[in-house]
């Protein structure tokens, strides 16, 4: 079985008017919210085997806050230009060339790609967290699907189930 986990960077700042939107760093709000999923994804096994992360400014950040979690031993990371707001057919033609080595992959990136993938791969779109997901994919939210699977070039549309989509709202809600 494959994992697939799906983190949306956490929410960056507008307040630099010129920078390049591949710049901009994360709010404070993204400061403190990023650590928040961090310890949900460490508490709730989730760590994974490999990371691919956008090289924009914002998921990285991202990662920074979350790697600790990750302790004693990180997962492979890389860092890669192609995930800067890829479309769901750009980021599921990257997945399906992950090697079979890696049963638990995270990618950390943006909207609307990730929104979209999201939907396209969960098979269940009637369950209330598929619900959930359709109304909103919001910054530093988590997704996380299994496919019935060892091949990630297998992975297709509506192959998909959706475990879990947490946000930090909720998580700070439930403590």
């Amino acid at each position: 079985m494959l994992t697939l986990s799906l983190l949306r960077h956490a929410k960056s700042s507008w307040d630099h008017p010129g920078a390049d939107d591949f710049d901009r760093p994360l709010a404070e709000r993204g400061l403190k919210a990023a650590p928040v999923i961090g310890a949900y994804i460490a508490t709730q096994g989730l760590r994974p085997d490999l990371i691919l992360c956008s090289a924009a400014v914002r998921t990285r950040a991202t990662l920074d806050l979350v790697m600790p979690f990750f302790d004693p031993a990180p997962p492979a990371l890389a860092y890669e230009e192609g995930l800067y707001l890829a479309t769901a057919s750009q980021l599921l033609a990257r997945l399906r060339n992950i090697s079979t080595r890696w049963s638990k992959v995270m990618l950390i990136g943006h909207n609307p790609g990730f929104h979209d993938l999201a939907m396209a791969l969960t098979a269940d779109t009637s369950s209330p967290m598929a619900m959930a997901l359709a109304r909103k994919y919001p910054t530093a939210t988590l997704a996380v699907l299994t496919f019935n699977t060892q091949d990630w070039a297998k992975i297709a549309p509506a192959t998909g189930h959706l475990t879990q989509f947490v946000t930090p709202a909720s998580l700070q809600k439930s403590s």
